[in-house]
């Protein structure tokens, strides 16, 4: 805000104001170690025992614990298993990872000193974020992106078209239907090597720091499940059923390491939903309601239904449309970038898909999440009274566009 000129604008005048990275890293640390030093105290708190090691399913109602030689250090016996290990970067072929100059979304959280430039292969979700934070920092970031868009698979094409607008201007560059063909370190920097997928127009590009951002991978290698008989899909993930069960009945698995998005919160849900399936609870999940969202700023997030999903399936659709920059609040924080974007039924009204580009959409986008699940109307939530002055306001405007065809406080 200093940088930019913005709190001068404001009345508010910063001497040199200049970053130490370290102090930054370490307030980073400190966030990290308090929050699984929070698992810990709720492990104890509901009398959870804490077993560290590689588990490996030695037996259908058997865990052992490895230590780091490979050698076994207990065996845990069990009614029922879930499998929960999660994710690991996903490797790029050719391209070695040592997480200080080429470096993996963990190396590039941990980084001694501000790079000059950066290269991030992958304009998804992850090679955005942390591609805004270092160019934030002062760190020329281009994304080289395979795809011929930002923001990964789900996103609609219209609010990823936008979203692209206001990181370009915020400073970072985009190479799209580009693919990398290879990375060099010469002289303290590294050279990657990179093609056009339209016209195979190959090019050499310079960088200090390269972040490799090609996706995640199930952990699923090494866990005794081919010896049980569960075979993982082409994937590497755990087949289940709708009640997370594996071909084995009492060995489930939830999260990363089964088919679906890899986020956080629906592996939450899952956990949630699979242990009060085991005994005897009702099990239930709308993927449909599980929102997503980029930490960016502004933030871009989205629920249900994109654009394209809905021609590909023959729907008909409104579309309801309201951008911050004739939203109060945003106004009066002078943070107007972006809109809320809002798609629904053309028949019965029904809210089909929400997203959202623009200050706390990461929050605002779990209203949407709320209003599908209970399958409101964009004329219902028109209808609420929302706080003034709010962000959300903008929420509320975009769904009395889609029902009515007119927002109150936009032409």
């Amino acid at each position: 805000m200093a940088h930019s000129g913005d709190l001068a604008s404001r009345g508010i005048e910063c001497g040199d104001v200049k970053l130490n990275l370290e102090k930054m890293m370490g307030e980073k640390s400190k966030a990290v170690g308090a929050l699984t030093g929070g698992i810990k105290m709720l492990f104890k708190g509901n009398k959870v025992t804490h077993l560290e090691g590689h588990g490996k399913i030695t037996g259908p109602n058997q865990v052992s614990v490895l230590g780091p030689n490979g050698e076994v250090t207990e065996v845990v016996n069990t009614k029922n298993i879930m499998i929960a290990t999660g994710s690991e970067v996903t490797p790029f072929p050719g391209i070695e990872v040592d997480e200080e100059t080429i470096v993996s979304s963990t190396g590039a959280l941990s980084l001694k000193e501000v790079p000059e430039k950066m290269i991030v292969i992958g304009a998804g979700v992850i090679g955005v974020e942390l591609g805004s934070v270092w160019s934030r920092l002062g760190t020329q970031v281009t994304a080289v992106e395979f795809m011929g868009h930002v923001g990964g698979m789900g996103i609609d094409m219209d609010m990823s078209k936008q979203f692209q607008r206001i990181m370009t201007k915020q400073g970072l560059k985009f190479k799209l239907n580009t693919k990398v063909t290879g990375a060099k370190k010469e002289g303290g920097k590294i050279t990657v090597s990179v093609e056009s997928v339209k016209d195979g127009k190959v090019e050499d590009m310079v960088a200090d720091v390269l972040l490799v951002c090609v996706g995640r991978r199930p952990y699923t290698q090494n866990l005794g499940l081919e010896e049980l008989g569960i075979e993982l899909d082409n994937r590497g993930r755990v087949p289940v059923n709708s009640r997370f069960q594996s071909v084995l009945p009492n060995v489930y698995a939830i999260g990363d390491c089964i088919a679906g998005p890899m986020l956080a919160h629906k592996a939450e849900d899952e956990a949630i939903i699979s242990a009060e399936g085991m005994v005897g609870g009702p099990v239930h999940i709308d993927y449909n309601c599980v929102p997503s969202v980029v930490y960016t700023h502004p933030e871009l997030a989205w629920v249900g239904k994109s654009e394209e999903d809905l021609k590909s399936e023959g729907v008909e659709y409104s579309v309801g449309k309201f951008p911050f920059a004739a939203n109060s609040r945003a106004k009066c924080n002078n943070d107007t970038d972006g809109l809320v974007k809002i798609l629904g039924d053309k028949h019965t009204d029904r809210l089909l898909g929400a997203h959202i580009i623009g200050p706390g959409a990461g929050e605002m986008i779990n209203e949407a999440a709320l209003a599908m699940e209970y399958g409101a109307s964009c004329e219902d939530i028109a209808r609420v009274c929302h706080a003034h002055p709010t962000c959300s306001e903008a929420f509320r405007e975009a769904n009395l566009a889609a029902w009515s065809g007119k927002a109150i406080n936009n032409m």
